[in-house]
């Protein structure tokens, strides 16, 4: 089969590079260059690297928090990788001031009585450990509002506590994952350009804001109930969010700041699974004692506060050129129940796979091509806003920095695992021939879908705030919001590696086609400064 489908897609390619394909580049007709993209479907599809670089990001670094070391010892990595296929500026760059890393060193949990089970269960980012092995028994708190919870004031010291919850599982009767229709991306193409697609309604940032101004105005009873498990002593919190199966969504805890090193170290704050969790409910309520073994031990690191992006470039060799910018990228951070394979050790292994795609054909850009992998992005994302505010502008005010005339595009990957269908215009109608056209001889590998639409929470969006020509490819959800982002189960067996090579192919055809224009990506019209402490979109 692998040898029948490269003979299709040699044939397919050369009936395209026979064409008259042609796209519009700054009002002159320009073709595609097909011979290197010729050179870099075979590179791509036939000797990638992909599934190597990820397999270094995830199996062998581990989780990836931002400023863990983890994450330094991951980022570290991908620049001395990058050093060695040739890139030049390949360093850490500190983009600004983040807090306090965090790692788990240690996470024991297990039921002792009515009877023995071990429990899976993972302690939130930021929170500190039990202070060596425990024996408790956990209070389940029946309460529907601060009334009833100050019932059971005086009643937490050592104890482990949790809320009640009476949530019976539902069986799920649709797949995990999933492709996308042709109808589905049918639909997509056909979108019309609207203020809700120029500007995204659902952001990390904008999530991150409303979550904030809501604890602030009306503390949740789970947020009333840790700070008074805080106040009594209480050993440690349960926690349950969405998930089950053995699959658990886990974060940090809902502190604002929690990295912030002025936080005071919050209470041991574990989440377990809906299974676990509801015994525990059940066991509770009919008044049977429930007693745990806990054992957690935490580290906070706080000598240096700072966070670093990734970042190398291949130079550019045009005179008139090489000093505007081509930009790719993804967020290298991630949480701290897996190792971030999904999100966003994809993204960052396709990035790399990109540039080693372009050193390893030696391509002579003439702009200079940048890569950047982000800290910080799943707290909102901190990398990329800042990269943009020391390199480009400022939102608050838009006063501009040199690099911002220079710069043309900026592509990212945070998707999950699934393959490339095609790429969102964010609102940028002006450039929908260009892409269709550079999507053209990627058809046979179904990346064929163009649309006007937005797709918010991601690093590309730093870009689009200030004007900047931002885009994120769209891809096969797969079952990245049914089982692995933010999950336990965000590991390296979740990677599809025929679709990661695939989407580093048609990344490293964009990136090699905006490189070699003649004029730089049209723009949406530049933004009005939206003012200090208006948010970043």
């Amino acid at each position: 089969m692998r040898k029948l489908f490269i003979a299709q897609s040699f044939v397919l390619l050369s009936a395209i590079a026979g064409a008259q394909t042609s796209i519009p580049d700054g009002g002159v007709v320009k073709p595609i260059d097909q011979e290197m993209i010729g050179k870099i479907r075979k590179e791509g599809l036939e000797n990638s690297k992909v599934m190597e670089i990820a397999f270094n990001l995830t199996d062998v670094n581990g989780p990836r928090l931002t400023n863990s070391p983890g994450y330094m010892k991951a980022a570290n990595w991908a620049v001395n990788e990058m050093k060695k296929w040739g890139l030049e500026n390949s360093a850490l760059e500190a983009w600004g001031d983040f807090g306090m890393g965090w790692e788990l060193k240690k996470s024991y949990v297990a039921l002792t009585a009515p009877y023995y089970k071990p429990i899976i269960a993972y302690p939130k980012t930021w929170t500190k450990g039990t202070g060596g092995l425990k024996q408790a028994e956990v209070l389940v708190i029946e309460a529907k509002d601060s009334a009833t919870l100050a019932a059971y004031a005086g009643k937490l010291k050592g104890k482990i506590v949790m809320l009640y919850k009476n949530d019976p599982y539902k069986p799920t009767f649709t797949a995990d994952a999933t492709r996308y229709t042709d109808e589905q991306l049918a639909k997509m193409a056909e979108a019309k350009l609207s203020p809700q697609a120029q500007r995204p309604t659902d952001t990390a940032a904008a999530r991150r804001q409303r979550e904030n101004m809501a604890r602030m105005m009306a503390p949740s009873l789970a947020t009333r109930l840790k700070d008074m498990a805080e106040r009594e002593g209480a050993i440690a919190i349960f926690s349950s969010q969405r998930g089950h199966d053995g699959t658990l969504f886990v974060q940090g805890p809902s502190t604002r700041n929690a990295y912030d090193p002025k936080t005071p170290e919050g209470i041991s704050d574990l989440v377990l699974t809906m299974e676990d969790y509801q015994t525990f409910s059940r066991l509770g309520k009919a008044g049977v004692p429930v007693k745990i073994d806990i054992d957690v031990q935490t580290e906070f690191f706080k000598k240096d506060t700072k966070s670093y992006n990734v970042v190398a470039e291949i130079k550019g060799t045009d005179p008139s050129l090489k000093d505007e910018i081509v930009m790719l990228g993804g967020h290298l951070d991630s949480w701290q129940s897996a190792t971030g394979a999904t999100d966003n050790a994809a993204g960052s292994a396709v990035m790399l796979e990109v540039v080693r795609i372009l050193k390893t054909l030696g391509v002579k850009p003439k702009r200079t091509i940048r890569i950047a992998l982000w800290s910080g992005e799943e707290q909102g994302l901190h990398g990329s806003r800042n990269y943009v505010k020391n390199h480009f502008a400022d939102p608050a005010d838009m006063k501009t920095k040199p690099e911002y005339d220079k710069f043309s595009a900026y592509y990212n990957i945070d998707n999950g695992t699934g393959k490339v269908r095609g790429i969102y215009l964010q609102g940028n109608e002006s450039v929908r021939a260009l892409f269709t056209e550079w999507l053209k001889p990627f058809a046979d590998l179904g990346a064929t879908t163009v649309t006007v639409s937005n797709t918010g929470g991601t690093d590309h969006q730093a870009f689009d705030g200030v004007g900047l020509p931002g885009f994120q490819f769209i891809q096969d959800p797969i079952e990245y919001n049914t089982r692995t982002h933010h999950t336990n189960m965000d590991s390296y067996d979740h990677l599809l590696g025929d679709d990661l090579k695939q989407i580093a192919t048609i990344v490293a055809a964009f990136v090699y086609n905006t490189a070699m224009m003649d004029e730089k990506i049209p723009r949406k019209p530049k933004p009005e400064p939206r003012g200090t402490g208006s948010g970043f979109f």
